[in-house]
């Protein structure tokens, strides 16, 4: 868990009541800019920052902890809460996982999204937006030439989270963390699968470049053909994993780690 920088926070410049401080820290959090874990500054510092009294930074503060944005640990802070992991009930986490055929249909749908959020980067990215991608893009490389495999996994990840905050929709924003959350969780498939041999990562990276530059050039009809090139192409590795046997040894441990036994 991280604190957050303090610039984040603006002078409340109107009537300085709880409701606007609320206002403040709700489209902080709508916006993807505040994320799950993130510390707020201390009461002095928040307040002081916001421009308002400690008693109604207070007000506000229990006003998000009672909607269930925020949360308060004793002597420790404010941090905000688990919001994306509440997107799919336990329930539902718990289904997906037993049943294969949940990935075939999340592979579905992540094509869509990734297509049409790829599109609205390419043509909605900010100079900032930009230099983000590109930073990442330069990590992939370098971790791909030295074949740091959890660095390369790890900058995938980054990458998508990068273009979905590049398309600058809030709703699409939420909703692909959400899915990336279960997809690091390992409920839809174990991502080290897709990375499995030198010529599946070399595809992988091209791949990546060509959603890259097609935003970079801002061509959306170019980066949504590449995401969803993209996807198919997990598809295809995803199913040969599974004729490979592999698939359903990888189940089978993901099924023991959450303390199921296997049906016989």
């Amino acid at each position: 868990m991280t604190d957050t920088a303090f610039d984040l926070f603006a002078r409340i410049s109107h009537s300085r009541t709880a409701d606007e401080v609320v206002r403040q820290i709700e489209l902080l959090l709508l916006e993807g800019i505040l994320r799950d874990g993130d510390r707020l500054p201390g009461e002095r510092e928040l307040s002081k920052r916001l421009d308002v009294s400690r008693p109604i930074l207070r007000e506000a503060l229990k006003e998000l902890e009672n909607r269930g944005l925020l949360v308060s640990q004793h002597g420790g802070g404010t941090y905000v809460a688990d919001i994306i992991g509440q997107v799919f009930s336990r329930p539902v986490v718990d289904l997906i996982a037993r049943h294969q055929r949940a990935t075939e249909d999340y592979i579905e749908y992540r094509r869509e999204l990734e297509g049409i959020t790829a599109e609205l980067a390419a043509r909605r990215a900010t100079a900032y937006d930009r230099q983000m991608l590109t930073r990442i893009m330069e990590a992939m490389r370098a971790a791909h030439a030295t074949g740091s495999f959890d660095a390369e996994l790890e900058t995938d990840v980054e990458l998508h989270n990068a273009i979905g905050e590049a398309a600058h929709n809030i709703v699409l924003l939420h909703t692909l963390r959400a899915c990336y959350r279960l997809l690091a969780q390992g409920i839809f498939f174990h991502r080290h699968l897709v990375f499995s041999s030198e010529e599946a990562r070399g595809q992988l990276l091209a791949q990546h470049e060509a959603i890259y530059a097609a935003i970079m050039a801002g061509d959306g009809n170019a980066a949504r053909n590449a995401a969803q090139a993209h996807m198919d192409y997990i598809a295809v590795a995803i199913r040969d994993a599974e004729r490979s046997g592999e698939w359903q040894r990888i189940s089978q441990l993901r099924m023991q780690k959450r303390g199921h036994s296997p049906q016989a």
